[in-house]
This record gives C-alpha cells, structure tokens and sequence, in this order.
C-alpha cells in the first residue's frame, strides 16, 4: 500500500495431480483481494475470488494472474460484483487479468459483474495467453452505474493470442471523458450492460462457430483461430447474462448420447 493508493496481486497455478484431478500448487492473494478454494466438478478444481475490501478506488492496482497447465482444469469465479469506486486519491484505478493456459490446458473464467460507480475513473485490462490445443471460456460483464446512477468513466481491454498469435484486441471506452458516440447508436444505443464472451476450442478449427445473431443486442462472430467472441448490450445485468447464457450454450460441445 502506498499512501491512500492499494497495490494487490493473486495468483494462481493449475497443474495435473497425477491422479486424474487437479491440483493447486500456487493459490496465493493479499490486499482486498482473496482466493478460496471449493469444491470443484470432475478433474477440475474451483476457485472463488473474494473482495475483502471495497474498491478498486482511485489509484488502486490490483492484477489477479491464472496459469493452467498441460492436463489441468481450472474454474475460477468471483463471490460478487466487483464496484469500482471513487476514492480519496485522484486518478485512474488499474484491474489487469493475465491468464495463461498451455496445450491440453482448460480455464473456465467466469467472474460476476464489474459496475461501474458513478465518480470511479477504471482501467480493466484482461489477456489471455494461450497454447495450441488449450480451451478457454472467457466472461466479461460490465453495468455502467448502479440504479439510477450514472456511469464514471470505464475503459475494457480484451486481448487473446492462441499460439502466439493474435486472434482478439479490442478497448471500449465508455462514461464521462470517453470519446464521442460511445452511448450512440453505433456502440451502446444506450444500453446499461455490456459483456463479452470469449470461447476458444480446438474443434472449431475444422468447424468454426457460425455467426449468427441471438435475440436482441447479442452477435456471434467466428475469430481467425479455434475461437468464437460473443458480444452482448442489454438493460440490465440480468437480461445481459441471459444472453451470454444463451450463446455459451450455443457454443459448447453437446453432451454424448446415450445408447
């Protein structure tokens, strides 16, 4: 902590237990922000990220890092909405999600809601860095103000690379200081919910995803790899992740039949 200004970090490392299970041998957090372990499904193992103060505030940085290894399962949620708030100390607050996950790996990244506070100034960066071979499920959801509020300013960066090469870069700027349209017809259409869907499977490079709309304010779009990005605007929180609902439905294996 550096005067008013929080710096935290967690992190955490996948590996194959040798068992058919998953094991964690680095599960490490300080600051606001805490790991638990649960109770994971099958050889996967699961992870609560827990905000034990509020924030970010402005100036925080916080950086939460993932590495799944080869065999590896990981399903990492959040316990709440993470709010990003106004705070004594001037200047922007800094969220960076590093995720990493090698060949045969699977991360499953799946956190509530990010809203934005009206007066918080939020930089939100997420990169996923992934190995040929590897699958990821990528969640993000951003409500800009909470009931009746306005919005403070939120900035979302989404990068992925499969193999080492860039298949995603996109950035949406949106609340006071944005740049122009942002709420417009083009980007928002005044919408309050915004979130993206990230699913990389090594199947889809025979067959890719199908673009394709769902309902209102939902698109699917094949990526220039083994990879699927669903974009998604809606009302509120709730019809948001319906939607997001819908398309990883859409996009997931369908279960084996039985004879």
């Amino acid at each position: 902590m550096t005067g008013t200004r929080v710096r935290a970090t967690a992190r955490i490392r996948a590996v194959p237990d040798g068992r058919g299970g998953t094991a964690l041998p680095v599960l490490e957090s300080d600051g606001p922000l805490a790991l638990r372990r649960t109770r994971g499904s099958g050889a996967g193992a699961r992870v609560m990220l827990v905000g034990a103060m509020s924030g970010p505030l402005g100036g925080d940085r916080f950086t939460v890092a993932a590495d799944v290894g080869d065999g590896a399962r990981l399903d990492v949620g959040s316990a709440a909405a993470t709010l990003a708030l106004p705070g004594q100390t001037r200047g922007e607050a800094r969220y960076d999600v590093r995720l990493t996950v090698a060949g045969g790996g699977e991360l499953c990244w799946l956190p509530e809601q990010l809203v934005s506070v009206r007066g918080s100034d939020l930089y939100v960066t997420t990169r996923a860095d992934l190995a040929a071979g590897a699958r990821l499920v990528l969640r993000e959801e951003q409500v800009l103000g909470r009931a009746h509020e306005e919005p403070g300013r939120l900035t979302s960066r989404l990068a992925v690379r499969i193999a080492g090469r860039c298949v995603l870069d996109q950035e949406l700027a949106c609340g006071p200081g944005a740049p122009g349209g942002w709420d417009g017809p083009a980007v928002l259409a005044g919408h309050r919910a915004v979130g993206q869907l990230v699913v990389v499977r090594p199947e889809f490079a025979g067959r890719p995803a199908a673009a394709r709309v769902l309902g209102e304010g939902a698109a699917v779009v094949p990526l220039a790899g083994p990879a699927a990005l669903v974009t998604a605007v809606a009302p509120d929180a709730l019809r948001l992740r319906r939607l997001l609902d819908e398309a990883l439905a859409l996009l997931s294996p369908a279960p084996p039949t039985e004879r």
